[in-house]
């Protein structure tokens, strides 16, 4: 085990666990004792039915996505009960710095969305007896375990959010998530998985932020220098003080672990491969919200998707910061897509 401070309930609480026992894996293997961390806002109605299931993103945890919480807000807690899973393997749940040591570090499994979703399900019906999800919503790889669930559990769930996000990622996507593999394991420090600190893999993450930077906002966004409206005086101390304050402090094995993940998220595993047929078991009414200046999933790529979909809209958000427009740094982003699932969750579904 590695004791990484970032991960805590000082940085990232409150939250909690469910233990899900050994807890067997799509690809064969076991995770012994694992535990989802997750967070809750509202009540459960006496029919268990006024649930919202809001999954995290790469890089991020359920801390990151309570900004979308509030009473008077599409999700509101006096209305809905709303339930954030984490990712195993992200950093808050069982993942490779905090696991025993024969899945520890280097040794932790691959886990796929589907062993998420699987373990996201036991808790929404294990832990709190939910009999049916009002809305799955999530961004990029949150869009995939939302994507993940409508197709698995059609029968719960009544409306689906996908927000820059696919069901299946594409050939350029691959690409993109192993050239983000390769940054952290450039550094040297790396060894391989079995670094001894954890901030020994600094230059990686370094790496890793500036990578993201670039693939992360728009072009318009530097021609604009919208940095500035943000903030930050100078390009550089935007990269320095934005993008590698955000990655340097985290896992180098939990990031591994998730963009293992992302590159493998594919619903159509379900159909033998056939994407249409996947898509096609959706019930739920969904509302498709790519960025529309986003270069990691494209507006053409989400349109696929979306003609493929029964009961589907397309809702593009409008934002020169491309797929991290969900960060809300700019305050109309935050506003459209919130007026956005208000509008979605007014529909009968």
């Amino acid at each position: 085990m590695l004791d990484n401070p970032f991960y805590s309930q000082e940085q990232h609480g409150p939250y909690q666990f469910y233990d899900l026992g050994d807890f067997d894996l799509e690809e064969g293997s076991t995770i012994p004792d694992c535990q989802v961390a997750y967070a809750t806002f509202g009540e459960l109605n006496t029919t268990k039915d006024n649930a919202i299931i809001f999954p995290h993103m790469f890089s991020g945890t359920s801390k990151h996505m309570e900004m979308y919480v509030g009473e008077g807000m599409a999700l509101d807690p006096t209305r809905y009960f709303i339930l954030l899973p984490n990712m195993i393997g992200a950093g808050l749940s069982t993942s490779p710095h905090n696991s025993p040591n024969s899945i520890a570090m280097a040794n932790f499994p691959n886990v796929t969305i589907g062993d998420d979703i699987r373990a996201q399900h036991r808790l929404a019906t294990e832990k709190f007896g939910i009999t049916s999800v009002q809305l799955v919503l999530g961004w990029s790889m949150g869009a995939q375990q939302a994507f993940e669930w409508a197709v698995r559990y059609p029968d719960l769930v009544k409306r689906v959010a996908p927000i820059g996000g696919t069901a299946k990622g594409t050939a350029h996507n691959h690409i993109l998530v192993e050239n983000a593999m390769r940054q952290i394991r450039s550094d040297s420090a790396w060894e391989n998985g079995n670094y001894k600190q954890p901030n020994a893999v600094s230059e990686g993450l370094k790496n890793l932020a500036r990578y993201f930077s670039m693939i992360g906002l728009s072009k318009e966004f530097y021609a604009q220098e919208t940095w500035r409206a943000a903030g930050f005086n100078s390009l550089e101390e935007f990269e320095t003080n934005f993008w590698e304050a955000w990655f340097t402090p985290m896992d180098p094995n939990a990031l591994l672990a998730s963009l293992r993940k992302w590159q493998q998220a594919d619903v159509s595993k379900h159909t033998d491969g056939d994407l249409a047929s996947a898509m096609g078991r959706i019930k739920a009414l969904v509302y498709n919200m790519p960025f529309e200046k986003d270069l990691m999933f494209t507006v053409d790529e989400c349109k696929f998707e979306h003609q493929l979909t029964p009961n589907s809209e397309m809702r593009p958000i409008p934002t020169l910061w491309g797929h991290f427009g969900m960060l809300g740094v700019a305050a109309e982003d935050k506003d459209f897509i919130d007026n956005t699932l208000k509008e979605l969750l007014s529909q009968v579904a």
